[in-house]
């Protein structure tokens, strides 16, 4: 274990670890964030809370069991950086490390810990090529690591590629995504409490869609967990 340490503190003196937040030196126990930004994150608790803000954005549109989102993105903040860098510049391992302290949580409650499945909202094909990953599986990945649930990555998919939901209106969005998601091997989920997952919750109309095509299946429950709100 000394040599262990040893060489990682050689390595860290010419390629240092910085916290995805704030650009800090991290310390030997942290991970990716340091202790200071991971303690001042902008914490929503919604988790504890029924009506909260995220399940009022499904009001009246498709029946979600529970909802949540673990904080709340902003433009320019420490958290947008960190979004920023697990969407866009291929820092995959912050999507399962924040997912792990989000599950953490989410095991603890009884709105959530009763789930019987986990699915990450998915991306295109081709989308995911250009890509290389999709970040909500990674996120879902560490939520379901630390909840003990299973993660299907195959039932839901994306059957049309759409076109960016940035800088579109509610209902724009809404119609960007109508229709577009479709299941394989729908037997896998009948019956089965669904929490499906992804990065931020704008409109929820990605959201939504994948919903309803899930709640189509006999007897299926779906509650939504996102790492933010927008």
């Amino acid at each position: 274990m000394q040599m262990v340490r040893l060489i990682e503190n050689f390595i860290n003196l010419f390629y240092p670890k910085l916290c995805a937040a704030c650009g800090a030196h991290l310390l030997q126990q942290e991970k990716f964030i340091c202790t200071q930004c991971l303690y001042n994150l902008p914490k929503t608790n919604y988790h504890h809370i029924k009506e909260n803000p995220v399940e009022q954005v499904f009001w009246g549109r498709v029946d979600i069991t529970a909802a949540t989102a673990y904080f709340l993105f902003e433009k320019e903040s420490r958290f947008a950086k960190i979004i920023h860098q697990l969407k866009y510049l291929g820092m995959k391992e912050i999507g399962i490390e924040m997912g792990k302290i989000f599950g953490a949580e989410l095991k603890e409650t009884s709105r959530f810990n009763k789930v019987d499945l986990i699915i990450p909202v998915p991306l295109h094909w081709k989308k995911q090529k250009k890509r290389g990953y999709n970040q909500s599986e990674f996120i879902a990945s560490g939520i379901a690591e630390s909840m003990g649930k299973p993660i299907d990555t195959s039932t839901l998919y994306r059957a049309i590629e759409t076109e960016t939901q940035t800088r579109k209106s509610r209902y724009e969005r809404w119609e960007n995504v109508e229709n577009i998601f479709r299941l394989r091997s729908a037997d896998k989920i009948t019956g089965k409490h669904i929490l499906l997952i992804d990065d931020v919750i704008t409109t929820g109309a990605t959201l939504e869609s994948c919903a309803i095509t899930l709640l189509k299946e006999k007897d299926t429950m779906v509650s939504v967990a996102t790492l933010a709100m927008a």
